[in-house]
C-alpha cells in the first residue's frame, strides 16, 4: 500500500477516536438504530430536516462498535448535512467505501455501511415506508 492508503487509514484511525457529530440530537425529526450482529456493532442515528422536509439539517449518531463502522459513522455524518434525502436514499456501498478511501474486506462491508442503512432506513420509516419498529440488521 502507497503513502496516500497510509493517510486514509490514519483519518478513519482520527474519526474513530474523535468522532464528529458524536452525541444525541434534543427533538430529531427521525431517529432509528441498526447493527451488524456478526461484528457487535451498533449505531443510532438522529436527524433533523429542513421545513419542507428536503433537505437534512443535522446529524448526530451513538453507538459502539470497531473503528470501521464508528468512521464510518463518523465521516457519513459530515457528509449528510445538507444532502437533500433523495440523495440520501441514492448512497450505495460503493458511495461508502469511497468516502473512507481504503479496501475493505468483504466481511468488513457489513461495518462500513452500517451507518448508511440506519440512516437510510431512518428517513424510509419517517416517509411511512417501513415499520417503526423495525431495526436495521446488516445481512449476514
Amino acid at each position: 500500500m502507497g503513502l496516500g492508503s497510509d493517510m486514509y487509514r490514519q483519518q478513519i484511525l482520527d474519526h474513530y477516536k474523535n468522532p464528529r457529530n458524536y452525541g444525541e440530537l434534543e427533538d430529531p425529526d427521525f431517529t432509528h438504530v441498526g447493527e451488524n450482529p456478526s461484528c457487535g456493532d451498533t449505531i443510532r442515528m438522529d436527524v433533523d430536516l429542513d421545513d419542507e422536509e428536503q433537505t437534512i439539517e443535522a446529524v448526530r449518531f451513538t453507538g459502539d462498535g470497531c473503528a470501521i463502522s464508528m468512521a464510518s459513522a463518523s465521516m457519513l455524518s459530515e457528509r449528510l448535512h445538507g444532502m437533500n434525502v433523495d440523495e440520501l436514499d441514492g448512497l450505495d456501498t460503493d458511495d461508502v467505501t469511497e468516502m473512507l478511501g481504503v479496501d475493505i474486506s468483504p466481511m468488513r462491508v457489513k461495518c462500513a455501511v452500517l451507518g448508511r442503512q440506519v440512516a437510510q432506513d431512518g428517513a424510509k420509516i419517517h416517509r411511512g415506508e417501513l415499520d417503526p419498529d423495525d431495526r436495521t440488521v446488516t445481512e449476514e
